[in-house]
């Protein structure tokens, strides 16, 4: 049996708040994975809002089920694995928008503070316009050549989220039309679904952009935003993973996830800290 990561987005309702479970499998070296983190606020959040709107008398002036089209999350404190609890506060009901707060804490320590902005993502329409970087870069399946993490891999060491996820990063370095790195992913769970949350984890998955410059280790981050352009298909996600800058401090990361049906479902970008030499 493989981890599940639906397991670990269980959360138990409990005094107003919910808990959760973040255990070893979802961590990078010591640490929960942070976009496990800002996938669990997304949970959370989507299920106190349908909680909040369910315990109402209906309206056609709110929207009654909703997914998370923004997340824009500041990382505190690193958790440890074990438990987490989640504090809610739904501060906007509207017709086609619902607003969220969240905050992951552990113990007496607040690790993450999250707003989230729930909706209706577009799903089988054609776009006005997409500027698509993926599809033309990345085949729907990963090429034989590239191996998941796994025994032997240099990942192996530190990316425990593995033991759940088939993740195959493309070792070989591709840089952008403008010189930028770019670090090209395909993802899918071991077993069980792909689904939304599965997919905000995943515009985390790449990493850290600065080791293009040989910058290597923890390289925290301290804000992350992420939107859901679309539900996700079954089957393996594509991710494409930039930056616009390196400085000596401070980077930029963007990454993009694109579906098995070739559809823009997940974009993010983060700012973090680039690790000392």
């Amino acid at each position: 049996m493989y981890p599940r990561f639906d397991d670990a987005m269980r959360l138990q309702p409990l005094d107003g708040a919910f808990e959760a479970n973040l255990n070893e499998h979802w961590t990078i070296g010591p640490k929960i994975h942070g976009g496990v983190m800002l996938a669990l606020c997304a949970k959370a959040a989507r299920e106190a809002y349908a909680q909040e709107v369910g315990g109402q008398e209906r309206s056609d002036s709110r929207i009654s089920t909703a997914e998370p089209v923004a997340v824009s999350a500041d990382f505190l404190s690193a958790p440890d694995p074990g438990p987490v609890r989640l504090m809610t506060s739904v501060q906007k009901r509207g017709r086609r928008i619902g607003l969220v707060d969240v905050a992951l804490a552990q113990g007496e320590r607040t690790c993450v503070r999250a707003v989230v902005t729930l909706g209706d993502p577009e799903h089988h329409v054609q776009p006005l316009l997409s500027a698509d970087p993926v599809t033309p870069l990345m085949s729907v399946e990963p090429p034989a050549h590239v191996e998941p993490i796994g025994p032997g891999h240099p990942a192996a060491a530190i990316n425990n989220l593995a033991r759940g996820c088939d993740i195959r990063p493309e070792l070989a370095e591709t840089l952008t039309a403008s010189g930028a790195p770019l670090y090209k992913i395909w993802v899918r769970p071991k077993d069980g679904p792909v689904d939304v949350l599965f997919a905000l984890m995943c515009g985390d998955i790449s990493v850290p952009v600065c080791y293009a410059v040989d910058r290597r280790g923890w390289a925290p981050t301290v804000q992350m935003t992420a939107y859901l352009r679309g539900m996700p298909a079954d089957g393996w996600l594509r991710v494409a993973c930039t930056t616009t800058q390196i400085g000596q401090d401070w980077f930029d990361e963007d990454h993009t996830v694109v579906d098995s049906e070739g559809r823009i479902i997940v974009q993010t970008r983060q700012l973090a800290l680039v690790p000392a030499q």
